[in-house]
């Protein structure tokens, strides 16, 4: 008969430790009053015994719940979700979010909002009266969403705003959208090319307008005009077919796209084989994102790297730190990077 094993108890790291009950509880929860020298060696017995703190046990001892909420739009993620589309918004999320969670002895935990309800003070209220989270992420759209903001900051809730520079309540963080916008400008300006066309995402997203002045930034210090090669989509497909054929169609000399978006991306490398132009001997190609899906395009597309995982990550450090005094007016920002595939190559004639 199987031996059932038996579960590590504070007791037992009390007793390994050679210290008291409460000596452990206020290590647990990262109480005061510890020595530095008390607390490592409580935390070694914990790493050695395997212990793992009950999360109710930890909601009993103090005001805290060790829950961080994170807060998804609910109608684009659905959407992706139901048409697999292989995005990969909430995977990166989860794994910034839960593994720096776990390293301080939090849970994340994930609730989708749609933030163009009419009810959604009433579906945020429910979700924060039931979890009574410690701190809250909110990522684009709902970190510029009033209603939302104001809503936390009344209740005094500690949160941080993904992809929101704006003054106001919580912990604004960027993942450097203008600057990337502008470093893969600089790229295909690099490679012989002046006439880059952009595809923008739709204004009530900030990054929207970042992406747009960091590519008009990058042409204007190169002496390129912009006029004429900018059209706006949704973020999906579809939108992003009918911004590359306008552009194609009023730029016959169009030599490159930067998407906001990979869906429009994969989009625009569709609608440029329609019209017999080669990807990238005729056209290059650069994305946002750069989800699994662009890697397997063909070619595969050259996209910015968005750091979401290390942004959420440094989002929940911030949190637990500041606890109450999370507002800020100092944005932290999160640097992007270009990882270059097949889609961008030197510009027809460029030497």
């Amino acid at each position: 008969m199987a031996r059932v094993r038996k579960a590590v108890t504070i007791k037992d790291v009390a007793g390994d430790a050679g210290v008291s009950l409460q000596t452990v509880s206020r290590v647990v929860n990262g109480g005061p009053n510890v020595r530095p020298q008390l607390r490592d060696k409580v935390r070694a017995s914990i790493e050695r015994l395997g212990y793992v703190p009950s999360l109710a046990a930890q909601r009993m001892s103090g005001s805290r719940s060790y829950i961080i909420l994170a807060i998804n739009d609910r109608e684009r993620t659905l959407a992706d979700w139901s048409e697999r589309r292989g995005t990969d918004w909430v995977d990166q999320m989860l794994l910034g979010g839960i593994l720096t969670c776990s390293k301080h002895g939090y849970r994340m935990m994930v609730e989708l909002v749609d933030t163009h309800s009419d009810h959604v003070e009433r579906e945020l209220g429910a979700a924060i009266s039931a979890l009574q989270p410690d701190g809250v992420i909110l990522t684009p759209p709902h970190s510029e969403n009033r209603l939302i903001t104001e809503l936390l900051a009344a209740r005094a809730i500690p949160f941080a705003r993904i992809g929101s520079n704006a003054p106001g309540p919580g912990i604004p963080l960027t993942m450097g959208d203008e600057g990337a916008a502008h470093l893969a400008t600089s790229r295909l300006i690099e490679l012989g090319h002046r006439r880059i066309a952009m595809i923008a995402g739709p204004s009530q997203y900030s990054l929207s307008a970042w992406r747009i002045d960091g590519w008009r930034r990058a042409l204007g210090d190169n002496g390129i005009p912009s006029e004429g090669l900018l059209e706006v989509g949704d973020f999906g497909y579809e939108s992003g077919t009918r911004a590359a054929r306008a552009l194609l169609v009023r730029n016959p000399d169009l030599t490159a796209i930067i998407a906001s978006s990979d869906q429009m991306a994969l989009a625009a490398l569709e609608v440029a084989r329609d019209r017999g132009l080669n990807v990238p001997r005729d056209l290059s190609l650069i994305s946002f994102d750069n989800t699994p899906i662009v890697r397997f395009s063909q070619p595969p597309l050259t996209a910015i790297d968005q750091p979401i995982a290390e942004t959420v990550s440094r989002a929940v450090e911030q949190l637990i730190a500041r606890g109450e005094d999370s507002d800020s007016d100092t944005v932290i920002e999160v640097a992007a990077a270009l990882v270059e595939r097949s889609s961008t190559a030197p510009a027809p004639g460029a030497a």
